[in-house]
């Protein structure tokens, strides 16, 4: 039986798909695939945790922007040019900033400069497909072969009643290129709103990308977003998630491997706490020989909040030399708060060298000890020791500025923290 969010997706699609904008094919091969399994739930494995199919009962509508929606101070970073989306649409009009050069996405469709799915490979998602079924807002990102780049993605997500957001972000970086990417998601408080937004990353020869993720989307929100990204040949991709915001949030992430000598380097910082809901998911999809990954996640669970992490390495049987590393390690700051770690290997090759490794677990209470020993608040102890802990992920973040913007969001979560 259909729950009235599929009835709903499905009378909405038969009502726009003539007039949605390019990608007919895709579009209806995508819907095809959720109108046949739906949303998913506790009974498709990699949702197991984080039931869909229960937590979005209803669909709530898209709404336009009425003038301009600027993003908040605190999620800029100096020095990077920021292009920001209202619910989901490119505020700006198409053109260059520095070497890139910005479409509106339906343009991009209509024109077939941009296709959608390209980035995914084989993933099957149905989040994604209804995210690929309806993709109209949202931007095409293009970047030369030999250029560099550097761009603010700001998604603002605003009403005053419960409203949707569906955006798709496709990004093609030329062969060489060097390309710095943060996104930054932020929304209104107390106020329940959906979002499912994508970003594909194809990523040529030899090209190095730098990208980094922030969500501080509004405590009601359920938010959804996808990254996919295709490795070319010597292509280098380092990803950072940085996930606080949202009462649910799911942020999953597709990696495929097109090119040999391929490296990836994977990581994510989750702090959350109350009853908020944070899975993390990733394939990462070695398909061709000499690939390199590493997967490094941590996470902060306080309160009677829950945190998921779900990995698979996939090592495909002509994907020999693949050297594939993940590792998810949990800080538990409550006896109330709850974390699943499920981190895998599917290797079908011989020749690889490959391991996984999950740990989850309180703060150490002789490192408090010690530190209380010398002068030290338990409260700015503890907060020290969380910080430590998350210091190795986010050492990752080469640029000064955006690493000093995500310091400062540990900061702000554990001062909150002290004042409860």
């Amino acid at each position: 039986m259909r729950t009235p969010a599929e009835t709903a997706l499905i009378e909405r699609f038969e009502r726009e798909k003539s007039s949605l904008p390019g990608a007919k094919d895709a579009r209806a091969a995508a819907f095809a695939r959720f109108e046949k399994a739906g949303l998913p739930g506790r009974r498709v494995e990699s949702y197991h945790y984080t039931d869909i199919r229960n937590l979005m009962r209803s669909v709530a509508p898209e709404v336009p922007v009425e003038g301009e929606l600027i993003h908040s101070q605190h999620v800029g970073v100096e020095g990077i040019p920021v292009v920001t989306f209202a619910n989901g649409r490119l505020q700006s009009a198409s053109g260059m900033i520095g070497a890139a050069k910005l479409e509106q996405l339906d343009a991009a469709l209509l024109a077939g400069a941009a296709e959608l799915g390209t980035a995914l490979g084989a993933a099957n998602d149905a989040i994604v497909d209804i995210n690929t079924a309806f993709a109209s807002k949202g931007a095409f990102i293009s970047v030369p072969a030999g250029e560099k780049a550097s761009l603010h993605l700001a998604f603002v997500d605003h009403h005053d009643s419960a409203f949707a957001v569906h955006s798709r972000v496709v990004v093609s970086v030329g062969a060489g290129a060097e390309v710095l990417l943060y996104e930054s998601h932020e929304g209104p408080d107390n106020l329940p709103y959906q979002a499912n937004k994508v970003v594909e990353l194809l990523i040529s020869e030899g090209a190095k990308v730098q990208h980094i993720r922030l969500n501080i989307s509004g405590n009601k929100a359920l938010a959804l977003s996808t990254l996919a990204a295709s490795l070319g040949a010597d292509a280098e991709l380092m990803s950072l998630g940085f996930t606080s915001g949202a009462e649910t949030s799911r942020h999953q992430v597709f990696i495929t491997y097109a090119g040999e000598n391929a490296k990836l380097d994977l990581r994510g910082t989750t702090m959350i706490r109350g009853r908020q809901h944070a899975d993390t998911t990733l394939v990462v999809d070695h398909a061709v020989p000499h690939g390199e990954s590493r997967e490094l996640f941590k996470t902060v669970v306080d309160g009677e909040a829950q945190g998921v992490f779900q990995g698979k390495i996939i090592v495909r049987p002509h994907a020999q030399k693949t050297d594939g590393q993940m590792a998810s390690n949990a800080l538990l700051l409550s006896d109330e708060a709850g974390m699943s770690n499920k981190p895998e290997l599917e290797i079908f090759a011989d020749d690889v060298v490959c391991a996984h490794g999950a740990t989850c677990g309180a703060l150490d209470e002789n490192q408090l000890f010690y530190l209380m020993a010398r002068g030290l608040p338990r409260a700015d102890a503890e907060a020290l020791l969380v910080e430590a802990f998350l210091d190795e992920a986010l050492d990752a973040v080469t640029h000064e500025g955006l690493r000093e913007a995500l310091a400062e969001r540990v900061h702000v979560w554990l001062s909150a923290r002290k004042v409860a």
